[in-house]
């Protein structure tokens, strides 16, 4: 009889993430839960549910989503599409090395569930070719917007460097790298006008994952009913200037 107990406790769900805020549009605050079914002795959670109560009427509203297992699921609401209504982001992190994340972003106007953005349509749309030239420099091209960027590696420890590089600076073999899915989608209010635009980070990976050379940074905002590309940027690391 305990163990039957302790079982179904277990499978039931568990409020994992909450927030307030009008997000239905009829300016009376509502209730925003993801709710999940925790793993034992572990910070896994499956069976991510996003939960909508209507603060007028209490009605509430049950949303799956398509990947909904993962660590850390989180709430963020805020006007992505300046119609002055908040609307709700969801972010779950993998658990996998390469810290991918699943983001979700819902419109609740007027009670109607509406999928804003997906992650993975943005990581099918944005993608990237990442090569390795001479004279320690890498190459990523985005293809989306076709822009070039060139990464100066010189400054690896050497060990790295005279796996790839003839004492010439010469490739010793063709080498490409790879540009990771999604690992961070942030809000940021760039104009301060209280419409978010979204700030999206993806890792630039050499030989392995790694192998981090730096981050494709993308800033999107809302255009006629979709988010497009608004700027692109490429993060680097630095390195201790020991001449200093």
């Amino acid at each position: 009889m305990y163990n039957y107990y302790s079982r179904t406790i277990m499978n039931q769900p568990s409020i994992v993430s909450f927030a307030r805020g009008d997000v239905t549009g009829d300016k009376v605050i509502d209730n925003v839960y993801l709710t999940g079914i925790m793993t034992p002795a572990s910070p896994f959670i499956q069976n991510i549910t996003l939960l909508v109560q209507d603060g007028r009427t209490g009605e509430i509203k049950s949303v799956p989503l398509r990947e909904n297992a993962g660590y850390n699921p989180a709430l963020f609401l805020g006007d992505f599409t300046g119609n002055g209504v908040a609307d709700i982001l969801i972010s779950i992190a993998t658990g996998g090395s390469g810290g991918i994340m699943y983001h979700y972003i819902y419109s609740f106007l007027e009670n109607t569930a509406q999928l804003i953005f997906d992650f993975n349509p943005y990581n099918d749309k944005y993608q990237y070719k990442v090569t390795y030239h001479d004279n320690f420099k890498v190459e990523v091209v985005s293809k989306i917007n076709n822009k070039k960027y060139i990464i100066d590696i010189s400054t690896k420890d050497a060990q790295y460097l005279n796996e790839i590089y003839d004492e010439n600076g010469k490739l010793k073999s063709p080498i490409t790298g790879f540009v990771n899915p999604l690992s961070g989608l942030y809000p940021v209010d760039f104009d301060l006008n209280k419409v978010y635009e979204l700030l999206a980070y993806q890792k630039i990976a050499g030989r392995y994952n790694a192998d981090s050379l730096g981050y494709i940074l993308n800033t999107l905002g809302w255009l006629d009913n979709r988010f497009v590309l608004q700027n692109q940027n490429v993060a680097i690391f630095g390195y201790e200037d020991n001449e200093a």
